[in-house]
């Protein structure tokens, strides 16, 4: 049983790191939810396999070799002989001690176990990959998303079954990738179910309304030694700051054809799209430099990962650390 249970888990233990070499490697498309989820179940059926039935045939085992040394001892007294060979203390540590495909399964459960709760119900840490939410974010800021804010969903198929706060304009969320879901992508709340999203000459407006948008001091990018022109923008009960580029047009060049794209209508000034039921439009502060609703569409209520709350760590700028406007 035991050359089996190891022969196996070895084949388990391989699958895993084979899977994320793989993932790493970009030969298939990962899907970390449920690799968690897959693990917290594998690892699950260890723990209870162990509670229930390896640990309970070590702990026989061991009671089995004391009582058989405590026989052999008064054996042995009886005959006048004090002096016992072996070392009782050590041959039952040795029985009752967990084998290696335990220690790397049934032990790690209750860990990985926390792990999957905390980043499937409550928060979820992410890195910031592109310079598309800049100034509000640069890249390698380390954010917190709160799962629940939006609503409690079913690890790995995103499904709603508690509901909570619904989106607000000028909220940063982060959200299944519509073209790919399996991608996350970080990106502003710009547009509401019902909203006419005006994106013309740079200009945004909201329903025939324009945001108010005052300039800034201009942004330095340390990466390309570049200054940006910024400004400060309001949506709602929300202000930020945002960027746009001097020498980019306002034309959108090479947008997708995505679903309810007859809801827009772009012209060489930019988009004015109507947002369909059930659905968000998102544009990341660095106006110029980001793929968003512009270009592949709306997002679709049930791609909605969670609100991005706090940057906990930037490795290269200690000073980013704090809550996210």
């Amino acid at each position: 049983m035991a050359g089996f249970m190891s022969t196996l888990t070895a084949l388990v233990l391989a699958l895993f790191v084979g899977y994320g070499g793989a993932w790493y490697l970009g030969m298939v498309e990962g899907n970390f939810s449920l690799l968690l989820f897959l693990a917290a179940v594998v690892t699950g059926l260890y723990w209870l396999a162990e509670k229930f039935y390896f640990w309970p045939q070590r702990r026989k085992v061991a009671e089995m070799m004391e009582q058989e040394a405590g026989r052999r001892r008064a054996e042995l007294a009886a005959q006048g002989i004090s002096q016992v060979d072996g070392n009782v203390e050590e041959a039952r540590a040795r029985v009752i001690m967990q084998p290696w495909w335990l220690d790397w399964t049934a032990g790690l459960f209750p860990v990985i176990l926390v792990v999957f709760l905390l980043r499937s119900f409550l928060f979820e840490p992410f890195k910031i990959p592109s310079g598309s939410m800049i100034p509000t974010m640069l890249i390698g800021d380390l954010i917190l998303v709160n799962k629940f804010h939006y609503g409690v969903r079913l690890p790995v198929i995103n499904l709603k079954v508690i509901d909570n706060n619904t989106p607000q304009r000028g909220d940063v969320m982060v959200f299944r990738y519509p073209p790919k879901p399996s991608l996350d992508y970080i990106k502003r709340v710009v547009g509401v179910p019902g909203d006419e999203v005006a994106y013309l000459n740079k200009q945004l407006t909201i329903n025939g309304k324009p945001l108010p948008k005052t300039p800034l001091a201009d942004f330095f990018k340390e990466d390309v030694l570049q200054y940006s022109k910024q400004f400060q923008e309001t949506n709602g009960d929300k202000t930020y700051r945002l960027l746009n580029y001097a020498d980019r047009p306002a034309f959108i060049a090479g947008a997708d054809d995505f679903p309810y794209r007859q809801n827009c209508r772009y012209s060489s000034e930019g988009v004015v799209c109507k947002v369909p039921e059930g659905h968000y439009f998102m544009m990341g502060d660095n106006r110029d430099d980001s793929l968003d609703s512009r270009y592949w569409g709306f997002v679709p209520e049930a791609n909605i990962v969670g609100k991005a709350f706090f940057v906990w760590m930037n490795f290269g700028n200690l000073k980013r650390i704090g809550k996210v406007d």
